[in-house]
């Protein structure tokens, strides 16, 4: 037995003095001296030997086992320092060097249009929606009935709105006006909401139009509201965004849940009024639509018109975002070319 000792003692020093990496090192411990080892299992069987060589026997795997233990551990601290300083080599780094350039994300366009406009009528005292107030699938009683418009209107037409097949008189949103009704069901006047959102209509794809954009209703009901208090709101919102340089006009228009109506324009940007494709030649470019709450609306929802009036209007935010961007086209909001959104 205290040859077999002596055997793994050679066998074990001549294995660690091969080894050249800390992985090797783990497994030398495994074989040599974990507790399923040849050492543990000669201590283990002392009792089963003659009682005069159970000391000596003893003595020596003690002996060999802590000697094996240490030679490991030095040969541990000689490894370590080796691949530490191999990793330091490796990867070093100069401080001194520039760093690399990491692109990141930035607010696109027309959100940032959004919270623009957003920020400017909360400073005028309207608050924004809730998203209960304002569903992008609508039913045809809040898209065109309570608005005021007749079953034979052009706007109801599938060619102009998206319809779902499976279920009647269910739309994607013409257009963000519904959410009006909703705020006025559910809150008595006065009332003052702008709603931003998303609505679809059923068009050609061109370089001004689109079947998705953004529009941002409005809305104020109180009494004795009128015209003069929708001017001098759409007046201050456009000299806010665009500038007070900007010339405006607010030309007599249609809409059949306002009475009366107008479309406020701005003096196109591309041209300076002088005429030009994007507008058409008239120097002139809409920007919003607007008009007196019409009487018939108020009545729909359970409001006095007797007692209380009101102005609506809604904006387009893609229209708006052109305009003070010089942007051509409306399909660039849409490709995501980094060339185009870096811009912002």
């Amino acid at each position: 037995m205290e040859n077999k000792v002596l055997e793994i003692e050679k066998e074990a020093l001549d294995a660690l003095d091969k080894i050249e990496d800390l992985k090797s090192l783990e497994e030398f411990k495994n074989k040599y001296l974990s507790r399923s080892c040849e050492l543990t299992n000669i201590k283990k069987s002392l009792k089963d030997l003659p009682v005069e060589v159970r000391p000596k026997v003893g003595a020596l795997a003690n002996k060999v086992f802590h000697e094996l233990n240490e030679k490991s551990d030095e040969r541990y601290e000689e490894l370590y320092k080796i691949e530490l300083d191999k990793k330091l080599r490796e990867e070093k780094i100069d401080v001194t060097l520039p760093g690399t350039y990491l692109p990141y994300g930035k607010v696109h366009p027309l959100t940032s249009t959004i919270n623009e406009v957003v920020e400017i009528f909360q400073h005028l005292g309207f608050s924004v929606t809730s998203n209960e107030n304002s569903p992008e699938v609508e039913t045809e009683y809040f898209n065109f009935d309570m608005l005021n418009v007749p079953k034979e209107h052009p706007a109801r037409d599938v060619q102009d709105t998206f319809y779902c097949k499976n279920a009647s008189n269910v739309v994607l949103r013409s257009q963000t006006s519904g959410a009006q009704i909703h705020a006025m069901k559910e809150k008595k006047p006065p009332i003052r909401i702008i709603s931003p959102g998303r609505v679809y209509r059923n068009e050609n794809i061109s370089a001004r139009k689109n079947n998705l954009f953004h529009q941002i209703e409005g809305l104020y009901v109180d009494k004795n509201v009128n015209f003069g208090h929708l001017k001098g709101v759409l007046q201050e919102f456009i000299r806010l965004y665009f500038g007070a340089s900007r010339p405006t006009r607010f030309r007599s228009s249609f809409f059949p849940f306002t009475e009366p109506s107008v479309e406020i324009d701005v003096q196109c940007i591309m041209c300076g009024g002088k005429g030009c494709p994007t507008c058409s030649g008239t120097g002139w470019l809409e920007i919003l639509g607007a008009g007196i709450v019409d009487p018939n609306v108020l009545k729909g929802v359970g409001i006095d018109p007797d007692v209380y009036s009101g102005f609506a209007f809604g904006m387009g935010v893609e229209r708006l975002a052109m305009l003070k961007y010089a942007i051509d086209d409306i399909r660039s909001f849409f490709n995501n070319d980094i060339r185009f959104l870096k811009q912002f």
